[in-house]
């Protein structure tokens, strides 16, 4: 059932950015626009059968669960407004590659917390940060408007990464529909309030930006985002990571086939470092785990469901 999980998750996510490039590319869609709907639509969605079969369930969500509720919702508003920005001033292959370094960022959070990691996962990091000067490298001599698509990119990246690691820590006693109804929901509220800043229209636009946002938010959100949120349930955020690299290629590809975007053959260069880094990084990760990190006084892991762990946090 994982395996399938993930494989709807992976296609799902390879397509967002293609998707979020054609739209803004052809139909007067803002980027806020985007970030918000799919986020709206995505918790009115996952709040229906919970609402339906366990109404109770948001009034026995405690301070804890939503505290990293809330940062993964932070995390994910400005994830979104720095990746579907990027999109419009570098190429997909680019800023897919960039914001899939979230698994990297992952490790250097834990190297800046104190953990200690094997030699692999430094390597790892070394190879996937060598791809990143590649491409930025190339970009830089492109144009800077495509440098800076690919430092937002890379913001983005950051930010999934700590979405990621905030998420596993409130799926450890939460169900899907109850996480995902919250996180999205407070989402959909702070990029309303960057869209209002920013001056970007979020209604108003011709039925293909409609058709567009509605592609984006069934394949990307409720079926990519949403399978790897089931997904970190039982699986290391790390795990999760891993077999996201997947988005890496599969956008790629997308790009290239409907949208003919043609790239240099150093870019190219640079996304295979990305890709065998950070699979470096993860698998180190996963063959230097010493075990399960001890509770904290008082907590008690949720009866009848296996700890969420992060990595070896």
């Amino acid at each position: 059932m994982n395996f399938f999980i993930a494989a709807l998750g992976v296609l799902g996510v390879a397509s967002s950015g293609p998707l979020i490039a054609a739209t803004l590319g052809a139909t007067s869609v803002s980027a806020l626009a985007i970030a918000f709907w799919r986020n709206a639509i995505g918790a009115a969605v996952m709040a229906t059968p919970t609402l339906v079969r366990e109404p109770r369930q948001f009034g026995r969500v405690t301070g804890r669960e939503f505290r990293w509720s809330s940062l993964a919702a932070v995390a994910l508003a400005l994830h979104f407004a720095c990746f579907i920005t990027s999109l419009q001033l570098t190429s997909v292959a680019a800023a897919t590659a960039l914001v899939c370094l979230q698994s990297g960022w992952i490790a250097v959070f834990q190297l800046i917390r104190g953990t200690r990691h094997r030699w692999q996962v430094l390597a790892g990091l070394g190879i996937a940060f060598g791809g990143v000067v590649a491409i930025t490298g190339f970009d830089l001599g492109t144009s800077p408007q495509a440098l800076t698509g690919d430092l937002l990119a890379m913001a983005g990246g950051a930010l999934a990464g700590l979405y990621t690691l905030a998420g596993g820590k409130a799926r450890q006693s939460m169900t899907t529909g109850t996480y995902t109804t919250l996180c999205y929901g407070m989402c959909a509220v702070l990029v309303a309030v960057l869209a209002l800043v920013a001056g970007q229209p979020l209604a108003g636009f011709e039925p293909a930006g409609w058709l567009g946002i509605a592609a984006i938010t069934v394949c990307a959100q409720l079926v990519g985002h949403t399978a790897f949120n089931h997904l970190l349930a039982t699986v290391s955020p790390l795990i999760v990571s891993m077999i996201i690299l997947l988005e890496i290629p599969g956008a790629a590809v997308l790009a290239a086939v409907f949208l003919h975007e043609t790239l240099p053959a150093g870019t190219y260069v640079g996304l295979g470092f990305i890709l065998a880094g950070l699979a470096v990084v993860v698998l180190g990760q996963r063959s230097g785990r010493a075990g399960k990190r001890p509770l904290p006084p008082g907590e008690e892991p949720p009866s009848g469901r296996p700890l969420a762990e992060l990595g070896t946090d």
